[in-house]
């Protein structure tokens, strides 16, 4: 059935914007209050005095985006749960930063990353590995917003939020609280949002399985519509998810998310002890794998309540990206406050990876590219420097969202650049902690040519696709292009793992 257009209650908006005034509320006391961001330690790395706790719901939040958010639920309903085996890799993959890279970083009492690569190689890889970083860092923001957007197009019916409206109100939000809170401000929304994303799926399981008639019904309903998958150890490549190229394949995503990228390191730099900076990786694993099943628990809800029978073959929805979405607003819409949490857990997971990447790139334009040329700026200068930065890549990226939303489906081509960018970033980290006789000349040359080969494949597969019209609402695929066999996958991609594709 249709749901009713005009079920989004006032209850639904205070909640909402209860969310904007919160985030920019705890930005607003960490600048005035007794912690005002001084100096540029204070700014950038929250003046090493975090804790383990808020550290890792930080670290949890950076990358768990509203993509993510409604990109597993569509991929368990159309596909099965063997995407739930993507879970073992988080174990390697947070184990490893936790013993090789924090410890490094840790000790070497760095702000930025790539300060690691000089020292460990010269100047001009540092500045490689910076360039490269700030450019996949302004992809992906504009990205997130453009996914935000999707939300709204496929909302505004229900809603009648006016989109740009709403995603300008987001995105000077997010920019007020990271430019004036600094790190400290960041990871204490992310914090507070991190809650919020928990509280809004919860809410749509719970409601959604007692409309099903309970979880062991959600179950067997699944059991019968051949949605609940085994261990399959097929190794070819081509097939669409195995152990292989989930428990695997990403270990590589896990460690170029919280191994070398800046807005983790920085994380870890921000805790006050190295123990609690590695203690913070280790809570990860256990959030990470809540966050994972509670994507697969909404798809399965989402199967037993439509089945075969899905709201895009009865013409409610235009794409995949939208069923989440619509299967939300079915659930809740008897239920005042409800949907206006969930999209308020929607937008705490865009807030929380947008603020993170303002943050990290100012943090990295600021130690990389501008200190390094003026060594006897003041301290007060370098931190209201660091601010202006924070505001004009907030700016920038808001800018890029508007220029690629009238792009449309020819953005595609640029949506994988997260994927293809961070494995050569990881390999230049790698080569430099393991193999001690490496030198700059291959650091730079294997750079490039990590690079070069990624956007080759990744473009290739993009372009290999492009004849089949790919609708414009289509949400982007910017994370699972990490390993060359998940490359390979990605020609035989449907629109579900496409979205689920960023982070």
């Amino acid at each position: 059935h249709d749901i009713n257009e005009d079920h989004f209650s006032a209850v639904d908006y205070v909640i909402f914007a209860v969310l904007l005034v919160a985030s920019a509320g705890i930005g607003l006391y960490y600048a005035f209050s007794g912690g005002r961001q001084r100096t540029t330690q204070e700014f950038l790395l929250a003046d090493r005095s975090m804790s383990c706790l808020p550290v890792s719901l930080s670290l949890l939040a950076t990358f768990q985006s509203a993509v993510a958010i409604l990109g597993a639920p569509s991929e368990i309903y159309a596909n099965g749960t063997q995407y739930w085996f993507l879970g073992c890799s988080y174990f390697l993959g947070l184990l490893i930063p936790a013993h090789i890279f924090i410890p490094v970083f840790y000790r070497l009492r760095l702000t930025s990353a790539y300060q690691y690569l000089e020292l460990r190689f010269n100047k001009t890889v540092r500045i490689c590995g910076t360039v490269t970083f700030i450019f996949q860092m302004i992809v992906v923001c504009s990205v997130v917003y453009c996914a935000v957007n999707v939300i709204f197009h496929t909302l505004s019916a229900v809603t009648g939020f006016d989109l740009w409206g709403a995603v300008l109100a987001m995105g000077l939000v997010c920019t007020l609280y990271t430019t004036l809170g600094g790190l400290k401000a960041v990871i204490w929304t992310d914090v507070f949002q991190t809650v919020v994303m928990f509280a809004g799926q919860l809410a749509v399981i719970v409601v959604g399985a007692h409309q099903a008639g309970g979880i062991s019904e959600v179950w067997r309903r699944a059991q019968n519509g051949s949605r609940i998958a085994g261990l399959d150890l097929n190794p070819d490549p081509l097939e669409r998810h195995t152990f292989w190229t989930l428990g695997v394949g990403g270990i590589f995503l896990m460690l170029a998310l919280y191994g070398v990228n800046q807005a983790q390191v920085q994380r870890y730099l921000s805790s006050r002890t190295e123990k609690e900076a590695i203690m913070s990786c280790y809570v990860v694993f256990p959030c990470q794998q809540i966050v994972l099943t509670l994507g697969c628990l909404m798809g399965l809800v989402m199967f037993a309540r439509y089945g075969e029978d899905s709201p895009l073959d009865k013409g409610y929805v235009s794409s995949n990206d939208q069923m989440v979405l619509y299967f939300v607003m079915d659930v809740l819409q008897d239920l005042p406050g409800l949907p206006g949490l969930f999209v308020a857990c929607l937008f705490s997971g865009a807030l929380s990876t947008i603020s993170s990447a303002f943050n990290s790139l100012a943090t990295v334009t600021m130690e990389d590219l501008i200190k390094p040329h003026f060594p006897a700026m003041t301290e007060t200068r370098a931190t209201l420097l660091s601010k202006g930065l924070a505001l004009a890549y907030g700016l920038v990226c808001l800018a890029m969202a508007y220029i690629a939303s009238l792009m449309g489906s020819v953005l595609q081509a640029a949506l994988s650049i997260f994927g293809m960018v961070g494995g050569p970033l990881l390999g230049l980290f790698c080569l430099g902690m393991f193999f001690p006789w490496a030198n700059s000349v291959g650091a730079v040359s294997g750079l490039l040519a990590g690079l070069v080969m990624a956007f080759w494949v990744g473009i290739g597969s993009f372009v290999s696709r492009f004849p089949a019209a790919v609708p414009s609402t289509t949400a982007p695929d910017v994370g699972n292009l990490t390993t060359v066999a998940s490359f390979v996958k990605a020609k035989t991609r449907s629109e579900p793992e496409r979205l689920n594709g960023l982070y």
